[in-house]
């Protein structure tokens, strides 16, 4: 099996879609299994439903058609021979359906949790796009079979962030799933035990590639960008980046931990473990040898490589009497940040101090303060930048430096971190 994965940006419009068709019809899709993300910025639109669900009801309504006069334009122009109106052809009725299904949840959903309504929303965007490019494929005559995922990879009920059940997500895709067939199916989500939809996280259609050619033992998998493959840094901040042709699985998760935004995190192990190697490559050139991180490979070429988050918070404390941060403190701190969901960036102590970087995914920021206040004296920045630089040069250190404050500095042999502001 080959396993391809395309984002969001690749299916942006039907021209994206036809894109994907041409990549297909260039590479070959036999033994193929494609997943695939929500269209374009779907998810971000479908999170101010969200947030207009909990926050501003009224306006549910408006959040909601915006995603769906998005998506009709690309059945229309997709499927140009038929009428939107009269919609002779099955894939209209199949968009509404699941339009009208988010709408029934809507309007008849007692469950007040931010996360679990979050999932139960969110997982349209993928729904609908596979459903649109199956029905294309289809219409082409390129034959394939539409898979719900939820049925296939099973998870605990951490919504929004939900946890592999990989023993039951083996069994079922591997006895549920024609291999001998074109396959397509959703990224990022899964479901629990309930049958509750899950989502793995965003980015987290990566993830769900790794998870099927693990269970697969894939040839291999490749993910289709809009850049060259896996840069040295993003394009978006820094100037002159430049593709890496290969990289080990090991610098891989290293630059994936540090929030390379081309990789998700989770997505390498599964990968290492059955060494399938996996390719990052641009669906605007396919033809392009693109990245390829596999077993024993070495950084190619040798360079410093840039990560950056912004929107981070740098939190100090120390105790209140001056006494030492022991292993009391430090247990006490980290139990509170896996109680508030806080996803840890940094790390930094001192015999009266200790600093952490968080990325407060879940808005519980004051909650966690609240907590830490009774016990430690707190300072906290919001709206620090976190730059981590592997295999750093002194250079490299001087070019994030300049014209910044730097708030916090950690060195180790191949990487420093810098907090900023």
């Amino acid at each position: 099996m080959h396993i391809f994965k395309f984002g969001g940006a690749s299916v942006k419009d039907a021209n994206g879609v036809k894109n994907l068709v041409a990549v297909l019809q260039n590479i070959g899709y036999h033994d193929t299994l494609i997943v695939v993300s929500a269209m374009g910025k779907t998810t971000n639109a479908l999170e101010l439903v969200v947030k207009n669900y909990f926050e501003n009801k009224p306006d549910v309504n408006t959040a909601l058609n915006t995603v769906i006069n998005y998506h009709n334009e690309i059945v229309s122009e997709l499927f140009i021979k038929f009428n939107l109106n009269t919609k002779t052809h099955p894939v209209f009725n199949k968009v509404a359906s699941l339009f009208n299904a988010l709408s029934h949840f809507l309007d008849t959903n007692n469950n007040n949790d931010y996360s679990f309504v979050y999932d139960q929303i969110i997982g349209y965007g993928e729904l609908v796009s596979t459903t649109i490019i199956s029905e294309y494929l289809n219409y082409i005559e390129i034959a394939n079979n539409w898979l719900d995922v939820r049925t296939l990879i099973k998870t605990d009920s951490y919504y929004r962030r939900a946890n592999v059940n990989w023993q039951e997500t083996q069994h079922l895709i591997s006895t549920k799933v024609n291999t001998t067939q074109l396959n397509i199916t959703q990224g990022f989500l899964g479901s629990d035990a309930n049958q509750f939809t899950t989502s793995l996280g965003r980015e987290g259609s990566d993830y769900t590639a790794a998870i099927f050619a693990y269970c697969f033992n894939a040839k291999s998998l490749t993910i289709w960008k809009d850049v060259p493959g896996i840069l040295n840094a993003d394009p978006r901040y820094f100037e002159n980046a430049t593709l890496l042709n290969k990289i080990s699985y090991s610098e891989a998760i290293e630059l994936a931990f540090y929030g390379a935004s081309v990789i998700h995190p989770k997505t390498l192990q599964p990968l290492q473990q059955k060494e399938i190697p996996l390719y990052v490559k641009s669906f605007l050139n396919p033809n392009s040898s693109g990245t390829r991180i596999g077993k024993n490979e070495t950084l190619n070429p040798v360079m410093p490589c840039f990560i950056v988050k912004n929107n981070q918070v740098l939190i100090a404390l120390s105790s209140l009497d001056f006494s030492y941060i022991v292993e009391e403190n430090i247990s006490t701190i980290f139990s509170l940040l896996h109680q508030y969901k806080m996803k840890v960036n940094v790390i930094q102590n001192s015999a009266i101090s200790f600093s952490v970087c968080i990325d407060d995914i879940y808005n519980n920021l004051d909650d966690l303060l609240h907590q830490l206040k009774p016990t430690f004296k707190v300072n906290y920045t919001k709206n620090v930048s976190l730059y981590t630089i592997r295999h750093y040069t002194q250079n490299a250190i001087e070019q994030i430096e300049t014209n910044k404050m730097v708030l916090l500095k950690q060195l180790t042999q191949q990487t420093v971190q810098i907090v900023t502001k």
